[in-house]
């Protein structure tokens, strides 16, 4: 992660097909660019790759698959965004919000490449960090 101090986090699971993938990645970009020009320490977004790991020494969890009902020809995204803190995230989303590009037209129609209804997201306090 970025080398300024991460205190709160946003995580981001959902399911894309894989035939949107550069229509996700063209979107994810221009958020990337939004999030560095307002001050996000890191951004992340991580396609899965290895979505059925075995060797956690038996235990029983889910898979993320499960997790966002994934459909044939879909596979997880993982995506995080990193700020100092709550407070600080709340600050970058509203300036972000109020950017140019989120009302410019191209950014305003751009279809989304996934189901809404499946993704996960929330917000997260850092309670352990190395």
């Amino acid at each position: 992660m970025a080398k300024n101090k991460v205190g709160y986090v946003d995580g981001f699971v959902l399911p894309v097909p894989k035939n949107k993938t550069t229509q996700y990645r063209k979107m994810a970009s221009l958020m990337a660019k939004l999030c560095k020009k307002y001050g996000v320490l890191d951004y992340k977004e991580c396609i899965g790759e290895d979505l059925h790991p075995k060797g956690m020494g038996g235990m029983k969890f889910a898979f993320f698959p499960q997790l966002a009902k994934v459909k044939k020809g879909e596979t997880v995204w993982f995506s995080y965004v990193a700020y100092k803190s709550r407070k600080h995230r709340d600050e970058v989303n509203k300036k972000m919000m109020q950017d140019p590009l989120m009302n410019d037209p191209n950014m305003k129609n751009m279809p989304i490449p996934f189901d809404m209804k499946r993704m996960a997201y929330g917000g997260f306090k850092v309670m352990v960090s190395s």
